[in-house]
């Protein structure tokens, strides 16, 4: 997970962008974000013709009334997506990759796993998380996210898309998740079968365990296709997770692409040390072609 890795290895990353700790903290969420995703190709529909929608919105839960961002094209009915966060929460990195999926023509809810215990966002950047203050005031808003409540959360998503003027209900929805937000599409997916059909996990923690629920084992229960984007130092530390990952989809019936990436843990994050612009890219474009199908 994103606060597994050593300090030498995020400085790394950072070196490799031509910035230290320091400036990267000091560059901000936003500006971060924003400056990374100049650089992709898709950001650009942004600019141009797709005007979008979008607010805050208050989603009632089995647990609670959980906040989020919502994003949408400005006209019609679209293939839905949840989004969930990395460790870091929903902040305005998040925001800014749900615009730029919603500007391909999904309505996106980015969610805030944490509203349990605190509303969005909790950090503002990658950056404050990484504090140990930051990494202190994380661990019991994690703790409360156990598979359970996970699976309760996803179903009070579907419900408050399906209810939207804004998604088309005749098409399925997709799950796309970072960090610990990886396993959790699994879960989401498993949670609604029958409404979820597609599932992108970036850079993805405990989605291979020796738990009766783990995540690869629930594909069997799910009307998905896969995708699962490996780091590359996730895959050193765990080698096998990608043949589990895809025995268990081939055994489960579902389509799955299973592929380790030249890039480390975060690449996919435009706030986090190891956003690599290439390796990101990639990944975004292999996930559009997965929604293509929803």
């Amino acid at each position: 997970m994103c606060d597994d890795f050593t300090a030498e290895a995020e400085d790394a990353n950072l070196a490799r962008r031509g910035l230290n700790r320091r400036q990267f903290a000091a560059i901000g969420a936003g500006a971060a974000a924003g400056a990374a995703l100049t650089g992709c190709t898709n950001v650009m529909k942004l600019r141009g013709a797709n005007a979008l929608n979008e607010r805050m919105v208050s989603i009632t839960t089995a647990d609670g009334v959980a906040d989020a961002f919502f994003v949408h094209p400005a006209k019609g009915s679209h293939p839905a997506v949840i989004l969930w966060p990395d460790i870091a929460g929903l902040r305005e990195a998040k925001k800014i990759m749900a615009r730029t999926l919603a500007a391909e023509g999904h309505a996106v809810l980015v969610v805030n796993p944490y509203y349990r215990g605190e509303p969005a966002p909790v950090f503002e950047s990658f950056a404050a998380f990484r504090t140990p203050e930051g990494q202190a005031r994380v661990a019991p808003l994690r703790a409360a996210l156990t598979p359970d409540a996970i699976t309760r959360d996803a179903r009070a998503y579907v419900a408050f898309l399906d209810a939207q003027k804004a998604v088309d209900t005749k098409r399925g929805i997709g799950s796309n998740g970072y960090c610990m937000g990886g396993p959790f599409t699994v879960r989401t997916a498993a949670a609604i079968p029958g409404r979820v059909r597609a599932a992108a996990s970036f850079h993805g923690a405990g989605l291979v365990t020796d738990q009766d629920d783990s995540p690869h084992r629930l594909l069997a229960r799910t009307q998905a296709s896969y995708l699962f984007a490996i780091a590359r130092n996730d895959d050193a530390k765990q080698p096998d997770q990608k043949t589990d990952l895809k025995q268990a989809a081939s055994a489960a019936g579902r389509p799955a692409e299973v592929e380790v990436y030249p890039a480390d843990h975060g690449w996919c994050v435009p706030d986090s040390p190891a956003w690599d612009p290439d390796a990101a890219d990639k990944a975004w474009q292999r996930m559009l072609a997965l929604y293509a199908a929803l």
